[in-house]
């Protein structure tokens, strides 16, 4: 069955929460300032105002996915759209910092909601390998789409109006999500699904949430026993959940699903691509700004060419596995990718923002067709009813990655940067330990000191950072090379599958 006018439709209206969530990810940081003047938040207030949103879609993305094969994926889409409206306002005219930390944890529930529906739907409606890529292609697009214009629409609003006026974008988006829902989108459920177990629900959270926090928190302020002992209580709570899903007839997450062998190879790859890109775009963030001097609106619009280049690459992606073997298109991609990585040992501390934005477009074209092709070989290789849960999977492992990649690679990079800094022996010993414990505190060290001392400190500090940045290029083009082998080996052994009937649609 070929997709029709309707469904093309169907996928404009699916682009909408798609690029609303990138947006919102991206604007915060811009209001950050403005907020803080306005509201005060005490320092670990305001870290929870921009942390609380994505812990909130990574705990609750498999449980959205799965409640969606069970209740109707256009119903929950509405709902999760309604409530991210309704959160966006309560957000922009709140009055406390308690209260916005609620609003966008009330916004992180409801994002989780749109992601796997979103990706869910079009497996459905566009059941045409061909279409089905191409779709999952604009989908994707969408996204990065969002990161890109979000800071300058994000600039333009902050520039004219009051913070609050960045969560009002989400407004009359999802008004028009909820008009235009019902007439383009078909509704789809597992008819045979049982009730949800609310156990594997509150276990799911359990284990996920500390995990991403204490991956998270690690990475900001590095290794404590508090954290690890959260991360150790995630994953023994983690341990609870996978045994008990193995013993429900209706499990939360089908662990069936990973003895696919498509699913578990593209799940993996997700991961891994998410974690490389994650930590290292961290550490080109801070480069930019710290070791090249630039400001955050600078960095910015530095790195619109990657985001541009990811676009690009997943456009073309579904083409390109037309005429070669997917798996073949996906590994050239990722070593496309891994020689963009490796341009980052060039950039120095005197020097390197050319090689630094050069790489960053260079991986992101390579990776635009890892997101496209392993979510694809995602939502295909499992029977349609299971797609909301499949997506879900999918999405939190990329989550999942990007902490993991943070906390990583942010701890390596610190590692070598506190290895290799030298402080000028006539600096006071509490600067200089200030100094030695990072990038951000040589710079607070810097504007205490003499100009001929402070310059000194900066020198050795840059350089310092460019080796913990060439550390991290050089294990994180390794890590993809090793991977994009593996999957084309793996991959190259999976027998296509026919695809399990579609249910009937309902088209109330």
């Amino acid at each position: 069955m070929r997709a029709g006018r309707r469904e093309w439709s169907g996928l404009a209206v699916l682009a909408l929460p798609t690029l609303l969530l990138s947006l919102d990810m991206s604007v915060l940081h811009l209001a950050v300032p403005h907020l803080a003047a306005d509201l005060r938040p005490s320092s670990s207030q305001l870290l929870w105002i921009i942390d609380v949103y994505g812990f909130m879609i990574a705990g609750f993305l498999v449980t959205m996915g799965t409640l969606g094969d069970r209740i109707g994926r256009r119903k929950l889409l509405m709902v999760g759209g309604a409530a991210f409206g309704a959160a966006s306002v309560v957000a922009a005219f709140t009055t406390s910092p308690e209260m916005l930390i609620g609003a966008r944890a009330v916004l992180g529930v409801a994002g989780a909601t749109l992601m796997p529906s979103t990706l869910a739907l079009i497996s459905n409606m566009f059941q045409d390998p061909g279409q089905r890529g191409t779709a999952i292609a604009v989908w994707m697009s969408c996204f990065m789409g969002g990161m890109v214009i979000g800071p300058v629409v994000g600039g333009v609003l902050l520039e004219h109006f009051w913070w609050g006026s960045v969560f009002l974008m989400a407004v009359p988006v999802m008004v028009l999500l909820l008009a235009t829902a019902p007439k383009l989108l078909p509704e789809y459920r597992d008819t045979a699904a049982g009730r949800l177990d609310l156990a594997s629900v509150a276990l799911s959270l359990g284990a996920i949430l500390p995990i991403v926090y204490a991956l998270k928190e690690t990475a900001k302020d590095g290794v404590s026993v508090v954290k690890v002992v959260v991360l150790a209580v995630g994953v023994a709570v983690g341990v609870a959940f996978v045994r008990r899903q193995r013993g429900l007839a209706d499990p939360v997450l089908d662990l069936k699903l990973f003895r696919v062998r498509a699913f578990s190879a593209a799940v993996s790859i997700m991961l891994v691509g998410a974690l490389t890109m994650g930590g290292v775009f961290l550490l080109v963030s801070q480069y930019l700004q710290m070791v090249a001097g630039l400001t955050a609106v600078e960095a910015g619009v530095l790195l619109v060419p990657q985001a541009g280049a990811v676009v690009v690459g997943s456009l073309i992606a579904p083409r390109l596995a037309r005429r070669f073997r997917p798996e073949f298109v996906l590994g050239f991609g990722m070593l496309v990718a891994a020689g963009g990585i490796v341009l980052f040992t060039q950039a120095t501390g005197a020097g390197g923002v050319a090689f630094v934005v050069v790489g960053m477009s260079i991986a992101g074209f390579g990776m635009g067709p890892q997101g496209v092709l392993c979510t694809e070989m995602v939502v295909s290789s499992v029977p349609p009813q299971k797609a909301g849960a499949a997506s879900a999977t999918s999405e939190t492992s990329a989550e999942f990655g990007i902490a993991m990649g943070i906390a990583v690679f942010g701890s390596i990079a610190t590692a070598v940067y506190r290895d290799q800094v030298t402080v000028p022996a006539d600096v006071p010993a509490d600067t200089a330990a200030v100094a030695t414990d990072s990038m951000a505190g040589a710079l607070q060290a810097a504007s205490t000191l003499p100009p001929a001392v402070s310059d000194n400190l900066l020198t050795t500090a840059r350089d310092a950072f460019s080796s913990g940045l060439h550390t991290v290029a050089v294990i994180g083009a390794t890590i993809v090379v090793a991977f994009a082998i593996i999957g084309m080996i793996t991959l190259r052994r999976t027998t296509p599958t026919t695809p399990t009937p579609l249910p009937v649609p309902e088209t109330h």
